[in-house]
């Protein structure tokens, strides 16, 4: 090890966290890593990566963790900063807010479109996200919640068959996994997420776009509210306890 990826893996003690990346699809391992961190808590929004720290604790060279550390970036997890480093992308309470706002009006032109739709595919096509989202709700592993969480969600947007919602979401996927996983390391309750989102199904299924909007508000503005609060009191920055 050289002395400049010491200092560095010493100054960055969360990568050191991490499991080593499997031999195969390192670049794709390194990914999961640093996803797998970002979402558990044990790297934390506004903390800084350097290549060298990476490498030094996954086991990979440095050009693997730059693909991989790119690649996270252009999903809008990371954040560039001068001098070629990145640090872990964060939301104030107002983002979260304003999020959420934005999303209840995306999520409702979604459902709009949806029970527009007289042939019946596309409620088929949520049948069909739901079920998926079922059987991983309440996996074992953190991570597979959140991405059947994700999932779901632009599930949604894609059985509406609106392509401009699908040009916007890999951005609101980046802010949601923030949220998320702010959300997730204080609550850790994955049977309340699973019953927001039966509800939420439900109220598609009823074609009330009514009780649609209610349940979305509940869903996503409620939550972003609650999280807020948590913010405010210092809840949000506990590590998850295995």
């Amino acid at each position: 090890m050289t002395v400049e990826s010491n200092r560095d893996a010493v100054s960055n003690p969360a990568a050191l966290q991490l499991s080593p990346a499997e031999s195969v699809t390192r670049r794709d391992a390194v990914i999961d890593q640093i996803k797998r961190g970002i979402v558990l808590g044990t790297i934390k929004p506004g903390e800084k990566l350097t290549e060298s720290a990476l490498s030094t604790a996954l086991g990979v060279s440095r050009p693997t963790v730059r693909e991989a550390l790119n690649q996270v970036a252009q999903e809008g997890l990371l954040i560039h900063e001068p001098y070629r480093r990145l640090r872990v992308a964060d939301l104030d309470a107002a983002a979260v807010l304003d999020m959420a706002d934005v999303r209840v009006a995306l999520d409702m032109q979604a459902a709009t479109d949806i029970i527009a739709d007289t042939s019946g595919s596309r409620m088929k096509a949520i049948d069909a996200v739901w079920e998926v989202y079922e059987r991983n709700a309440l996996a074992e592993d953190f991570l597979v919640q959140h991405e059947s969480h994700l999932a779901f969600h632009r599930g949604i947007w894609a059985a509406s068959g609106n392509s401009f919602l699908m040009r916007l979401w890999p951005v609101t996927a980046a802010h949601m996994t923030i949220a998320l996983a702010r959300d997730q390391a204080t609550r850790q309750d994955p049977q309340r997420a699973y019953e927001m989102h039966l509800n939420l199904i439900e109220a598609i299924h009823s074609r009330d776009l009514e009780c649609i909007h209610t349940a979305l508000v509940e869903h996503t503005v409620d939550s972003a509210r609650e999280l807020v609060a948590l913010m405010s009191d210092g809840s949000t920055d506990r590590p998850i306890r295995f």
